[in-house]
């Protein structure tokens, strides 16, 4: 039997598959600043605010993983930031959303294995 009450929250960690565990670690801690946390053969992990992010080796051709979205106060600095460290970008900041309370403004880019990132701002009105 299910509580009526129950749901879920938080997300504790996000696992990214990658074809370079070594180069991927680099890349995000090095290039976007996260805070490494611990490895493991095969694995890094890194602290994103308290949600763990997990980097693991995949086996085969195909690859498929989540977008990550990371959230920054003023997304034409943070693209800024992350173009004098190397990143290039897909797509810049690009207005998304707008509502009542605020604007959502995105901007996406390749880690070092190819997987698709993004910036994502929510800038009040």
């Amino acid at each position: 039997m299910t509580s009526p009450e129950f749901g879920l929250g938080a997300i504790g960690q996000i696992s990214v598959t990658v074809h370079d565990v070594d180069r991927a670690a680099a890349f995000y801690r090095d290039v976007l600043g996260l805070a490494f946390l611990f490895r493991y053969p095969g694995m890094a992990f890194f602290d994103c605010a308290g949600v763990r992010l997990y980097l693991t080796s995949h086996a085969g051709d195909a690859m498929h993983t989540s977008i990550l979205y990371y959230r920054v106060d003023d997304i034409g600095d943070a693209v800024g930031q992350l173009e004098a460290r190397g990143v290039v970008f897909d797509q810049g900041p690009r207005l998304a959303h707008r509502d009542a309370r605020h604007e959502l403004w995105l901007a996406f880019f390749r880690d070092s294995e190819g997987n698709t990132l993004a910036l994502m701002s929510e800038v009040p009105l």
